[in-house]
Order: C-alpha cells, then structure tokens, then sequence
C-alpha cells in the first residue's frame, strides 16, 4: 500500500459538527476500501484565491492516509460525488531522507 496525502476543501456554510461527520464519513470510506487514516490536520477556514462555486472561503483540512493502489480511482470518485466538498488534492506522498 502507498501513502498519499489528501487536502480537503469544505464548503464555509458547514459547521465544526458538520465537518467533522464528513471527516467521519471519508474516514470510513477509507477502512472500507482496505486503508487506513494516519493522521488528520484541521487547518481551519481560509480565504480562498478565486471564488469555486460562489464561496470565497473554505475550511481547509488535510489527511495523510494509507490505500491500496487499485482503489485510487474509487476513492477519487467517491470524493467528486461528496455534496459537502468544494475541492480536494490528492497526491502520493514521499518519505524524504534525515539529512
């Protein structure tokens, strides 16, 4: 399994409850496809460059997690269809060297 990394952006009209049943959701999707949730980083609201979908701000969240690599294109899916999602970035993640 490789590890990837998952920025999130949420809709600014969902609150904190809100936001996390969605991580909730996200996070068992995960389990259910054979990965597993390493860990979960609440930066908050932010402003954003440019307006998606008439919202200038967006609660930024960014998970690091485990999934095998045929189930990618599942999980890239299944976060396109999430009504609560303004936009995500999902890249693989590289341990880097103690220098």
């Amino acid at each position: 399994m490789k590890t990837y990394e998952l920025l999130t952006v949420f809709k600014p009209n969902l609150d904190a409850e809100e936001v996390d049943k969605a991580l909730e959701r996200l996070n068992a999707f995960v389990s259910e496809m054979g990965g597993k949730v390493e860990s979960t980083d609440k930066t908050g609201r932010k402003k954003l460059a440019y307006e998606i979908q008439n919202f200038r701000d967006g609660f930024f969240v960014t998970t690091l997690l485990t999934l095998p690599a045929e189930k990618v294109a599942d999980f890239k899916r299944q976060l396109r269809l999430s009504d609560s999602i303004l936009r995500t970035m999902f890249l693989e993640s590289k341990k880097t060297a103690n220098v």
